[in-house]
């Protein structure tokens, strides 16, 4: 006689705590460390040039593109990385770019957008989507539509989580579009962070690690969510406005 397996009821509740707290740390060390270097978040765009500031949506979208033809190719050749390994290897990178400046961190952009991108991709792996999959895909390209590290919301901002493109076509391109503009203003406080003057290559270092930080737990809320609106048989919208209520610190 064949034995059932019984399934343990998922604590719907606890693991949406689980996920607000990962959150909401995503965001306080980012600040903690940068404020501790002297880049204080507010102004921090206002460092760049007028015309860096006005290029900076249109490189991002191209830096996304090259990410994601990039990630996609590179992961049969090269496996998914432990998080440490990731910010390791951002955190060079970005201490090369602040090393050379300015001209030297808008090339390193594209570089770091991609490792990030890998390390959504392994993140939602971790949480048994596959990366290869086209909506996962834009999934990932989706979670670096979040705030960033340095916005001062207390993790309340959580619209990425359900924004909405359909799917069909050229949709991923129409989401990088969508995505590009705000992940540039996010990443244009990375860039002037790095071009701190006197600190340099510590600053670039320091930056890097934050925000490959920060992407990473971001991505596990997102994959976390998806993952647990399966597990639990409950809507994801649903799931979503529960968690925002907790960010925000209403919990009912």
């Amino acid at each position: 006689m064949n034995e059932i397996a019984i399934t343990e009821p998922v604590d719907v509740e606890a693991e949406l705590d689980r996920l607000a707290a990962r959150y909401r740390a995503a965001s306080g060390i980012g600040v903690q460390l940068l404020n501790l270097l002297g880049a204080k978040a507010e102004g921090l765009l206002e460092r760049l040039p007028v015309k860096v500031r006005g290029q900076l949506a249109g490189a991002t979208e191209q830096a996304l593109e090259i990410a994601m033809r990039t990630a996609d190719r590179s992961r049969g050749a090269v496996p998914d990385q432990k998080p440490w390994v990731n910010t390791a290897v951002t955190t060079a990178m970005g201490a090369a770019g602040g090393f050379g400046g300015l001209p030297a961190s808008l090339i390193e952009l594209p570089v770091t957008t991609t490792v990030l991108l890998r390390a959504i991709q392994g993140v939602a792996q971790e949480y048994g989507f596959d990366p290869a999959a086209r909506n996962v895909q834009f999934d990932c390209i989706r979670v670096f539509a979040a705030a960033g590290p340095l916005a001062m919301d207390d993790g309340a901002d959580t619209g990425f989580l359900s924004l909405r493109l359909t799917l069909s076509g050229g949709n991923i391109q129409r989401l990088i579009s969508a995505v590009a503009p705000r992940l540039g203003a996010v990443l244009g406080q990375k860039l002037a962070a790095q071009s701190v003057p006197v600190l340099g290559a510590l600053a670039g270092a320091t930056a890097n690690y934050v925000y490959t930080n920060y992407y990473q737990q971001v991505a596990h809320v997102h994959f976390g969510l998806r993952q647990l609106a399966i597990s639990a048989d409950v809507p994801h919208a649903e799931l979503v406005a529960r968690l925002e209520s907790r960010m925000r610190g209403r919990l009912k």
